[in-house]
């Protein structure tokens, strides 16, 4: 046990993955209907325990932050800068979507059985953004785990005790208690996910083989290729110009164990502890900004769900049902996938973003159905490029405002073994906070 200690935590993180396709083709080929089985219950598992602390997660993080920018002269600025960067991000993600989509025709040549197309059971509409950004109640949105209600009923709360004062601040206390204690107990999980990732990989290699993703298989690559020209591409020029020569290799080394996580887990709600651990402790992002700027970004920054994935799949949809968009659709697209993300943050992955655009182009519904078979093996590269580019945007920010701590971003990257500092104090300014040494205490 103390070897396994030992070894860090991405190289764990790589040996799962590795094992996990080993035993998903052992289970595939040998028509192994047990291991199969056992692979598919080891990776939901995981993702449930991660699923399971994101409620009061996210709820106590937002109160938190805002709690502690109440005495900060530019938190307007910061945040303001923060989502136009988000936007910035995204235009340029789905242009790079289209461009793809036109360069590389995906559905031209698929060979698909549209009698088998059906029309998904959610769908995405302009209007999810005002009738769902406001819970009916507030347990609901808890219990159904929708994050943009929980952002909102967070937000009214966190400014409601700000307004009150003094008398509240056993409020924002307890919230704080709470985010630590979410924060240690999801920090567990997170220590499983090389377990979870054999399972996560494993099942995605038993159950989806090439046979199914064979007509897929142009449209398949275009958002791997495209996911990976934003995250290698876009992303390190970001860094050299809006950065100001900061170095992307170093961005990369301190990001990828949250990038990893967010590849086998799909999801970028339940990797923003790590996400944030790694923006503060290995990239120098000042905590009490990364704890406004990374939950913001988990809920609202999706380069790849929302910006690459829908434009390539109505370009895809359009083709196989021999229909054809103009440069106004492709301006709507570009326009729908930059606002649209936040409009259906709190609903469940891509789909509902997707539907969202092929509504408003008037393209059919029934693409959806098309593209389910193989959205999970899409869904691992989607969101590792979300949660790259929600650890991107605060670095670019801090780097501007001349917040970041470039003795960290630039230093070895610390293993994330050690005792994390979950909860930063109200400090009445941004500064960098001291990290202790990681040691293996675990």
């Amino acid at each position: 046990m103390t070897v396994f200690r030992r070894v860090p935590f991405g190289a764990q993180i790589l040996a799962g993955l590795a094992l996990g396709l080993l035993l998903g083709y052992i289970a595939r080929e040998g028509d192994v209907g047990w291991l199969a089985d056992t692979l598919a219950e080891v990776g939901d598992l995981f993702v449930q325990l991660l699923f399971l602390a994101v409620p009061p997660l996210v709820f106590t993080a937002v109160v938190v932050s805002i709690a502690n920018l109440r005495g900060l002269t530019n938190a307007a600025r910061l945040a303001g800068r923060t989502l136009l960067w988000f936007m910035i991000t995204s235009l340029i993600a789905v242009s790079i979507g289209l461009a793809l989509g036109l360069l590389t025709d995906p559905g031209a040549g698929a060979n698909i059985d549209l009698g088998a197309a059906e029309r998904p059971e959610t769908t995405g509409s302009w209007t999810d953004f005002l009738t769902g950004i406001v819970p009916e109640d507030p347990i609901t949105p808890f219990v159904e785990t929708n994050v943009l209600q929980i952002v909102f009923l967070a937000v009214a709360a966190a400014a409601a005790a700000l307004t009150v004062g003094e008398p509240a601040e056993r409020f924002i206390e307890l919230n704080r208690a709470v985010l630590a204690l979410v924060q240690k107990a999801l920090w567990w999980v997170i220590r499983l996910a090389p377990i979870g990732t054999l399972g996560l990989i494993g099942n995605a290699v038993a159950e989806y083989g090439w046979d199914l993703l064979s007509p897929l298989a142009t449209f398949a690559v275009d958002v791997y290729v495209g996911c990976a020209l934003v995250m290698f591409g876009v992303y390190p020029l970001l860094l050299a110009l809006a950065g100001r020569g900061l170095n992307p290799l170093r961005f990369f080394q301190g990001a990828w164990p949250a990038i990893q996580l967010a590849f086998v887990s799909r999801s970028s709600v339940g990797t923003m502890p790590l996400t944030q651990r790694v923006v503060t402790e290995r990239l120098g992002v000042p905590r009490d900004y990364a704890s406004f700027a990374v939950p913001f970004g988990a809920t609202t920054k999706m380069d790849g769900c929302a910006a690459i994935y829908p434009a390539l799949a109505a370009i895809f949809v359009a083709q196989v049902f021999g229909l054809s968009l103009g440069v106004e659709d492709y301006l709507l697209i570009a326009f729908v996938s930059v606002v649209g993300s936040a409009a259906t943050a709190g609903l469940t992955g891509a789909t509902v973003m997707l539907t969202l655009v092929l509504s408003t182009l008037g393209l059919p519904l029934e693409g959806v159905g098309l593209l389910l078979a193989i959205d999970p093996i899409l869904d691992m590269m989607r969101t590792a490029t979300n949660v790259a580019g929600q650890a991107l945007v605060p670095v670019l920010v801090a780097r501007r405002e001349g917040l970041l701590d470039e003795s960290v971003y630039n230093g070895p990257a610390r293993a994330l073994e050690a005792e994390p500092a979950f909860v930063p104090a109200p400090t009445g300014r941004f500064a960098p906070t001291p990290v202790p040494q990681a040691t293996a205490s675990h």
